[in-house]
């Protein structure tokens, strides 16, 4: 039996740290009770490690408030099911009718959508243009911002092409002009330093299961101290049971109900494990696979790659077609006779494509890991040269 090779970790992690495993299981055995319902033990401890990721994770995306002393209030690090939740959370709770939304064209549906059903009800929406490589130019956003822009809202890193975003310079422009800033980091979160403050980043989306190399099914949002949002989501929360509305304070403003606590027992593991890796460390890992991957895929005939082939400012995530042949056909002989699993299409990212010209058919995408080797690599090039030349 061929053993399988995992090479889509743009769309899920795998597999996971032995650690986040155990700790899943582990507070499902001894304290996988509701928090905040109750002033018993279980409740209590519960409360307490999900308080513990919250800081954990506030801190980890406000690096220089923490060295400054001045660390970031962790109830504003709100739970939600995954990025796309989060970004929806934003959307939905920033802009009202006659507002004003930039975005750019590299983003993934879980930014196009809630967008686009925005302007259903009134808002206004600019989608910014990349360059040939997938960048977008701070002063383009600049340009694009009228009077009545509420909010800018990008992808750190494309699901697509690997292009990574200048978030501080956006972040910079955002300053200036008075704009709230909002950045997906689903492709990035755990692979490269965030910093909030120093990027001037009023909300983060964020998800558990890619690059902070936690279960599925968790994700979270972290807003900024000064930044305001509206609940769009409503519901028991175990606090003010009385109150007919939502309460506003932070956490319950952005949660309601239980919370998934299996997962946020599991993100909470993974952030010890990731702490011992040290982010640079996989970071360097990845692209180091990456650039041999894009030098030898770039050496067969017919295949063409798509986004740029520079390291710098990139994730390790790899999209290529083969000339003749269709994204989904490769995907399919990678899989049943390589057993390399990868993802084929348009990854959620339509506009993207559009633009680099591999609309409506797509791509083939590989995207690395930490626990892909340099003989993945090898037998994933070996693969695709030999159904490049069938």
């Amino acid at each position: 039996m061929i053993g399988t090779i995992y090479l889509d970790n743009a769309a899920t992690s795998f597999p996971k740290p032995e650690v986040v495993r155990e700790a899943m299981g582990s507070f499902c055995r001894q304290s996988g009770v509701n928090p905040g319902r109750s002033g018993c033990d279980l409740g209590l401890r519960a409360e307490a490690m999900v308080f513990s990721t919250r800081r954990q994770l506030s801190e980890f995306f406000n690096g220089s408030l923490v060295e400054a002393g001045r660390p970031p209030d962790p109830n504003r690090l709100c739970f939600t099911s995954n990025a796309t939740a989060s970004l929806n959370l934003i959307v939905n709770g920033v802009l009202r009718s006659g507002d004003h939304v930039v975005t750019t064209v590299v983003e993934h549906n879980s930014v196009i959508r809630p967008v686009n059903h925005a302007t259903r009800r009134g808002v206004e929406a600019t989608y910014v243009d990349s360059d040939d490589e997938g960048y977008v130019d701070p002063e383009a956003i600049r340009r694009a911002i009228k009077g009545n822009t509420k909010l800018v809202i990008v992808n750190h890193a494309s699901n697509v092409i690997g292009s990574v975003q200048d978030i501080e310079a956006m972040g910079a422009v955002c300053r200036d002009e008075g704009v709230a800033f909002a950045v997906d980091a689903a492709q990035t979160a755990g692979i490269l330093p965030i910093d909030m403050a120093r990027c001037n980043i009023s909300y983060l989306a964020f998800t558990g299961h890619k690059g902070l190399f936690g279960p599925t099914g968790i994700g979270g949002i972290c807003v900024a101290d000064k930044a305001e949002i509206s609940s769009s989501l409503y519901g028991g929360t175990g606090v003010r049971s009385a109150d007919p509305y939502h309460v506003d304070e932070w956490p319950h403003r952005l949660e309601a109900g239980t919370p998934n606590l299996g997962g946020i027992a599991g993100l909470d593991a993974a952030q010890g494990w990731l702490r011992e890796q040290g982010i640079d460390s996989v970071y360097r890992h990845e692209i180091g696979l990456l650039e041999r991957l894009m030098a030898g895929l770039g050496e067969i005939q017919g295949v063409v790659l798509h986004g740029h082939t520079r390291l710098e400012r990139r994730v390790a995530v790899c999209s290529f077609t083969i000339e003749g042949r269709n994204p989904a056909e490769v995907g399919s002989f990678l899989d049943v006779d390589y057993g390399i699993l990868t993802r084929t299409g348009l990854e959620c990212a339509p506009l993207i494509h559009q633009r680099m010209g591999s609309f409506p058919n797509g791509t083939v995408r590989f995207s690395i890991g930490p626990f892909n080797t340099e003989d993945h690599i090898e037998k994933a090039i070996r693969a695709v040269y030999e159904i490049a030349h069938q």
